[in-house]
């Protein structure tokens, strides 16, 4: 009983909070840079498109439609699915002796696996890029449009930016916590493989002609986004439920135990 009153460490000091918010700060300029400013989205997608064929060769292959659209998300849904029902059942009924800093690294791992698929749902939803099998350079009928560029008059909006299926792997870089604060290196090392996954799983898309190399850049910056917002989030809400438990209550009950 008496953990329960206990404050969980943070997982983030303010130093590094300040510090990957400069990093996320830059690491957005150099991905709208690159979507604005240069032709790498279409050098990368021309290179995959088969003009032949007029289709990309990799649209239908078992490995990219199949296993990586199928397989492989349903794998990574159920985990995120335990995660959140693992979650939700320690709020309602919190199991006895699990320490505080567990508690919360548990619900940051199951509020990310809801959060970042969902805001990257949300903001494909309201976009209006088109992918690039839906473009009149790839056998389709819609224009390429920039980041930021006006949809033309009569065209539909594609609802293609950022890349969706990407962010059924990217909720995983918050794992990472299960190594904070004690093992930042470790945290590092977990946060970028899950990283290279989910931008695995947005190259396969790529292959497809499902989205730009850009599309995949934003899902893989926001899920750290919001991964951090979480983590920023959470700890400070678990420091004040523990600051507004009265002292002679936390005695009481501790003299009980």
């Amino acid at each position: 009983m008496r953990a329960s009153f206990e404050p969980a460490p943070n997982l983030l000091g303010a130093r590094q909070i300040l510090f990957l918010c400069a990093g996320l700060f830059a690491t957005a300029l150099v991905i709208f840079w690159i979507g604005r400013a240069t032709d790498l989205d279409l050098v990368l997608a021309d290179s995959l498109y088969d003009a032949g064929a007029g289709t990309f060769p990799w649209r239908h292959a078992w490995l990219t439609e199949t296993f990586n659209h199928v397989i492989l998300k349903s794998i990574l849904t159920l985990a995120a699915a335990w995660f959140v029902a693992t979650a939700a059942w320690d709020v309602f009924r919190p199991r006895a002796g699990r320490q505080a800093i567990d508690r919360l690294r548990l619900r940051v791992v199951g509020a990310s696996s809801v959060l970042v698929p969902l805001v990257i749902s949300m903001l494909k939803q309201a976009s209006v890029a088109h992918c690039p099998w839906d473009l009149a350079r790839y056998g389709g009928t819609q224009p390429y449009l920039r980041l930021f560029e006006a949809l033309p008059l009569g065209v539909p909006a594609g609802h293609c930016l950022p890349a969706g299926h990407a962010s059924s792997a990217l909720w995983l870089v918050s794992l990472c916590v299960y190594w904070l604060p004690g093992r930042p290196q470790g945290a590092r090392q977990v946060a970028l493989l899950a990283l290279l996954l989910g931008g695995l799983v947005g190259w396969m898309q790529q292959l497809r002609g499902a989205h730009f190399l850009t599309h995949t850049l934003w899902s893989i910056w926001l899920a750290c986004a919001v991964v951090l917002i979480v983590i920023v989030s959470l700890q400070r809400l678990s420091a004040r439920r523990t600051a507004s438990v009265p002292e002679y209550l936390a005695e009481t009950v501790e003299d009980a135990a």
